[in-house]
């Protein structure tokens, strides 16, 4: 099942203009903001020459080794992440952490906010060993620079432990998440947004554990702080409602699961529109709900439109992609379609054999 999850945030720099970069041209800003709407849309193939025009601006209103060029050049690593492009994205993310590094100094928080990125990329493609010493360093240099419960050190907690959650060292993962948990509350209120994050984190590490019943008022409280903080037609809303039919359906409580999985889909087709990737998602989560319940004829058509879109959206050989494929050819063999199946599992594995030699692991 591929349930939405927002364990974390990583710290990345999207677009924000830094202080010392005065004069910029109309054009830079206009690409720039561009490429922030369509990012924030997850339209990574429409987001892609505006973050590409964006950095040959700035490297020649600027400077290749400038600060400002050093955040154009993650933003356009953030695209190549989005498409799977890890190869891509790497040598983009390491060139704008040099960059801080040099212009501002090893230990000032944008250079935090680079490691954070890198490890982000890292983690992605499982990569942990890599990854855990640049969220350390991230962290180190977040407490040094703001002090010890500032928000910031809160997101750097909250990314340390995705990761050990990720591998499973739940040990790790909690009193991290907890601390997270902590700073936030204090620094932002019991009603932030940021709060429900780290809610949502310290969740999904008790759920791992089937710790369902210590999970479920923390998935609660997380959806009563978004639906107050953003609106109940949020998307952030929509993927809390996505955590806590999780929760439900790993305990086989479909009943109680499946008006979660419909709301977030109303949310999210009307917030961003029908053919939006996370749309894709809800539909994708709603079809597996069916398939454990029996429903194949009411499962079907909803993993035909989820890949479709994602076929659109991210390109016919994109890794989502090939996890739907493998989703929809489940139900295929369920129903007595080997053929059929067998097809749509030659395709996912190739499309994931391309991944792994594209981005091999160390």
């Amino acid at each position: 099942m591929s349930v939405r999850s927002v364990i974390l945030r990583f710290l990345v720099a999207l677009w924000r203009w830094p202080a010392v970069a005065h004069g910029q041209s109309p054009e830079l800003i206009d690409a720039a903001k561009r490429f922030r709407v369509l990012l924030a849309q997850g339209l990574y193939e429409e987001a892609l020459p505006f973050a590409e025009k964006a950095l040959r601006l700035s490297e020649r209103e600027f400077g290749p080794g400038h600060p400002a060029t050093a955040i154009f050049l993650s933003n356009l690593g953030r695209v190549y992440k989005g498409q799977g492009k890890y190869a891509e994205a790497e040598p983009l993310h390491k060139r704008a952490l040099a960059i801080k590094e040099e212009a501002l100094g090893p230990e000032h928080p944008d250079v935090a906010g680079s490691l954070n990125n890198l490890g982000g990329l890292y983690q992605a493609q499982g990569k942990y060993a890599e990854t855990e010493p640049l969220f350390k360093r991230a962290l180190a240099i977040f407490e040094k620079a703001l002090g010890p419960e500032h928000p910031s050190v809160a997101g750097s907690l909250n990314n340390l432990a995705a990761l050990y959650r990720a591998q499973g060292a739940y040990g790790e993962a909690e009193p991290a998440i907890k601390r997270a948990l902590a700073i936030r509350e204090k620094a932002l209120g019991p009603g932030h947004p940021n709060v429900a994050m780290s809610l949502l984190g310290l969740a999904s590490v008790y759920q791992d554990q089937g710790r369902y019943a210590e999970a479920e008022p923390l998935h609660k409280r997380a959806l009563a702080i978004r639906e107050k903080a953003l609106g109940p037609e949020h998307p952030d809303v929509a993927t809390s409602l996505h955590n806590l039919a999780g929760l439900y359906q790993a305990q086989g409580k479909y009943a109680e699961a499946e008006p979660f999985f419909k709301r977030a889909l109303a949310i999210d087709e009307k917030a961003l529109g029908p053919d939006h990737p996370d749309v894709a998602t809800d539909l994708n989560n709603l079809a597996v709900l069916y398939h454990a319940e029996g429903r194949y004829a009411e499962a079907e058509p909803l993993h035909k439109r989820a890949l479709a879109i994602l076929e659109e959206a991210r390109g016919p050989e994109h890794s989502v992609v090939a996890s739907s494929l493998q989703n929809y050819a489940a139900l295929l063999r369920k129903t007595g379609r080997g053929t059929e199946a067998a097809k749509m599992e030659t395709r996912a594995k190739a499309i994931r054999a391309k991944h792994a030699e594209q981005n091999p692991a160390n």
